[in-house]
């Protein structure tokens, strides 16, 4: 099958090796992939801010690179991407009087894939295992994006294929269906509320005591992976004065109940003073250690397609293996 990767602005511009990942997934599998030149912005972003007339242009710059060749179907590592293929991108061209462009767009989007959806759907991989020979024996969570869940109605492609990774200690996330707060320019334009939301995710993140967190949007990822970033570095949610993080006290094997090795106690409410340096009148927290902030050792996030190309040949390594997390992302 001839597949026309759709890396997303976002994965070319951020995270290259999550598109290298799809292509080597996808080659893995016996199938020829081409890069159709002059890809750039789906228009999501536009659109979701209201731009219908800014967004024409990428639409049909869109469509004009889907159209420039020949190719079976495409894959891209987003499912908001997809999603917004085939539910805002005829729906724009229509408003903006374009049936043409319209129309050429319901074309690219009806043969255009996420990637588990593919997998899944059109190749009937049930067993990343045993299929593409995936290899990861490192403790994972899994958020759900928001697109992929309401729009295309992924249901547990990925967490599924997921769990079929040899090796894998796959962990439910709690609460794993409340959005991140990213959601685009939301973050950009309510960015009190939007972190307020990742506090709460990333919360549930550290209750998984998992070292990767993935998903299939690299835009939550990037959202999630800063957010454990900037726990870890600081103790708390810049920009988030009235949310209260989870901190991690140490308490004394002497303490009444405890056992003789100390114990880690999760304190949620406790305020920003836990952090201070002693004596110190200033509004700067202390730089937390691993134990304060909550975070196990190279905890980060990472595109679940590049767990599902990491073998036992060539793994993919977290922190404590010697990889770089930048951002909190895996690199």
């Amino acid at each position: 099958m001839k597949i026309a990767l759709f890396a997303t602005c976002i994965v070319d511009a951020m995270y290259p090796e999550v598109a290298q990942a799809t292509v080597t997934i996808l080659r893995r599998l016996g199938h020829e992939v081409i890069f159709p030149e002059g890809q750039t912005c789906c228009g999501q972003m536009h659109i979701n801010s209201g731009k219908f007339a800014q967004a024409e242009p990428v639409i049909a710059a869109h469509a004009r690179a889907f159209s420039s060749t020949e190719w079976d179907v495409a894959v891209a590592p987003s499912a908001s991407c997809v999603a917004s293929l085939g539910h805002q991108q005829p729906m724009v061209a229509r408003r903006m009087g374009n049936e043409a462009l319209a129309t050429e767009a319901a074309d690219i989007a009806g043969r255009t894939y996420e990637l588990s959806q593919f997998l899944t759907d059109v190749l009937g991989i049930t067993d990343a295992g045993a299929d593409l020979g995936s290899y990861f024996p490192h403790r994972v969570t899994y958020h759900p994006s928001c697109h992929g869940m309401r729009l295309l109605r992924l249901g547990d492609r990925q967490s599924n294929l997921l769990r079929s990774v040899k090796e894998i200690d796959f962990v439910e996330l709690p609460l794993a269906d409340s959005c991140c707060g990213f959601g685009g320019t939301f973050s950009v334009k309510n960015p009190e509320v939007s972190s307020a939301m990742l506090a709460d995710k990333v919360r549930t993140i550290q209750s998984t005591g998992a070292e990767v967190c993935t998903g299939g949007d690299a835009s939550c990822l990037l959202h999630m992976g800063g957010g454990m970033s900037r726990f870890q570095r600081t103790g708390n949610f810049e920009g988030t004065p009235d949310v209260t993080a989870v901190h991690v006290k140490q308490t004394s094997s002497t303490e009444a109940g405890a056992d003789n090795a100390d114990q880690l106690t999760a304190v949620v409410g406790a305020s920003d003073d836990d952090h201070r340096i002693p004596g110190d009148q200033g509004t700067q927290p202390q730089e937390p250690s691993q134990v304060q902030s909550g975070l196990r050792v190279g905890q980060s996030a990472v595109h679940l397609a590049r767990i599902l190309a990491s073998t036992k040949e060539d793994p993919l390594r977290v922190q404590s293996e010697g990889a770089t997390v930048s951002g909190g992302s895996l690199r």
